[in-house]
């Protein structure tokens, strides 16, 4: 029986490409079931302004 958690998300960390993201997300067992983005805001002068975007990608346990 796996320990594993049938759905886990995979976050593009900085350093890394999607294709990076990609390869860890399957490398550890999983498929791609959804991908979401998610923009990250700074404030400046009292507006917030986007710095970033979040890439976040489902993972399914391939079994």
């Amino acid at each position: 029986m796996s320990t594993k958690k049938k759905t886990v998300w995979f976050e593009v960390q900085e350093d890394e490409s999607i294709e990076d993201c990609l390869n860890r997300l399957s490398d550890a067992g999983y498929r791609v079931a959804g991908r979401m983005e998610e923009p990250v805001f700074m404030e400046k002068d009292g507006e917030y302004v986007p710095i970033r975007q979040v890439i976040k990608f489902k993972g399914i346990l391939d079994e």
